[in-house]
């Protein structure tokens, strides 16, 4: 399965792909089924179950929040957080929701929110059921899993085996590294062409060429945010924003760091902590290929467009479109999801993609790029998953801006060489699943181990 540039890429809000976007997606779809049944105005009572890592650490993550405004129809990708946080406080202080914002009925959060932290579904760790009651008593459920990226499946796709969200008729198909740089070799085209050359199977040049300036524009958007607003992140740890007076230090040194060759460093540092705080704060983001891991490909694409001398818009596609059909093959051959394999699937993958949209970019050749990608995952082999708190605070925002830094070194060892490397990417990719495999469930997205039990909430 080849996955899609704009599902890896997708616009929604903080502070996780997973545990946000997900079940906000799956409880909208789930209400919005019950419409298209004609069920809607029967219901009397709506619930949701949360299971596993959406139990554990769920509330850390606003699934609670998500669930009811999902309830309220309302998706990540049209959501105003603004009026988000009015609609949460309506339900919470009338105890009544308006399922799909037209079927309005009695909703005991403490009730019909569920997290069953002691039971996981089959499939995934990420596993939630939504169940409707009539005023006949007939019910209504239904099982879906968040797989990471904001992606969602439901049981009745899995139990027939169907191919996940995002996969489409495209004429260029690679399951594999390998398989991608031979069609490229026999087409002689660079990577993004091949990618471009799939979405072109459904939609126009130019429809392809404004959906990416539109996630390079939100990209933007979310540093430049992040940035400018001050204060302290919501969720208890009391974690202060550092971006803003970071941006301020830079600003007022301008002529100082002039003097110092490793300033660039600390104006990625910013753009990626940016990123994540905004996320963490429940902002607009752009999943890359989710929002624990936003900061990163924001942040590198960034640095080409101020610190490259040959930066173009055309550029900035090419980057965006290898660094997606990188992540296309974790998602095929392993996994986005930190729920499933540790932080080594958000921010390893993250950093693999962006070292590989930088190589190209930057004019480097298939192998470049393959290699660079290689090198952006092998160095974040075994990375946990262990946020304190549940949040996705810390280690979450710095490990963004060590990702992004890894991300241009690994582009900068790649574009030195000739393409010709030991470990390939396909390799490190089975690896990285098999260590996700071997990784015990604690460092999983779970709280349960790691820097969550080792540092102490105040």
């Amino acid at each position: 399965m080849v996955c899609s540039t704009f599902d890896l890429f997708k616009i929604g809000v903080g502070p996780s792909s997973s545990h946000t976007m997900g079940p906000m997606t799956a409880a909208c779809d789930f209400v919005e089924g019950l419409r298209d049944k004609g069920l809607l105005n029967e219901v009397v009572r709506i619930e949701a179950d949360l299971y596993g890592s959406l139990a554990l650490t769920g509330k850390g993550h606003a699934t609670d929040r998500a669930v009811l405004l999902g309830l309220s129809g309302e998706r990540p990708a049209t959501i105003d957080p603004d009026e988000a946080e009015r609609t949460v406080k309506r339900i919470r202080e009338t105890g009544r929701i308006r399922l799909a914002g037209t079927r309005d009925l009695p909703f005991d959060e403490a009730e019909d929110v569920r997290f069953l932290q002691r039971e996981r579904l089959p499939h995934h760790s990420n596993g939630m059921r939504f169940t409707a009651t009539t005023a006949a008593g007939d019910t209504e459920s239904r099982v879906y899993y968040s797989v990471g990226g904001g992606a969602i499946v439901d049981e009745a796709a899995v139990a027939r085996n169907a191919p996940p969200e995002g996969a489409w008729d495209v004429p260029h198909r690679f399951r594999s590294g390998a398989e991608l740089l031979e069609i490229a070799a026999r087409e002689d085209l660079p990577i993004a062409a091949i990618a471009r050359a799939n979405e072109q199977a459904s939609l126009s040049d130019e429809e392809i060429d404004a959906r990416l300036d539109a996630i390079d524009a939100a990209m933007s958007a979310c540093i430049d945010r992040g940035m400018a607003v001050d204060g302290i992140l919501p969720g208890g740890l009391n974690v202060k924003r550092r971006a803003p007076s970071l941006y301020k230090l830079l600003t007022e040194r301008a002529e100082r760091a002039l003097q110092d060759p490793l300033t660039v460093i600390d104006w990625v540092n910013l753009w990626a902590l940016a990123v994540n705080e905004e996320n963490a704060a429940g902002g607009k983001v752009v999943t890359a290929p989710t929002n624990g891991a936003a900061g990163i490909v924001p942040a590198v694409l960034r640095y080409y467009q101020r610190f490259t001398p040959r930066a173009t818009q055309e550029g900035t596609r090419t980057f965006l479109l290898t660094a997606a059909a990188v992540g296309s093959l974790f998602k095929e051959n392993a996994s986005i999801s930190g729920a499933e394999v540790g932080c080594q699937g958000e921010v390893g993958v993250a950093c693999s993609m962006a070292a590989a949209g930088l190589t190209a970019a930057l004019g480097g050749s298939n192998g470049q790029i393959e290699n660079a990608a290689e090198i952006g995952m092998e160095h974040n082999l075994g990375l946990t998953c262990d946020p304190v708190g549940g949040l996705v605070q810390v280690p979450c925002i710095e490990r963004n801006a060590v990702g992004a830094i890894k991300a241009i070194e690994a582009s900068r060892l790649a574009l030195v060489g000739d393409g010709s490397h030991r470990v390939t990417l396909d390799q490190v990719i089975e690896t990285m699943r098999k260590t996700g495999l071997d990784m015990n469930e604690r460092y999983k997205e779970t709280s349960l181990g790691g820097l969550a039990v080792n540092v102490v909430e105040c």
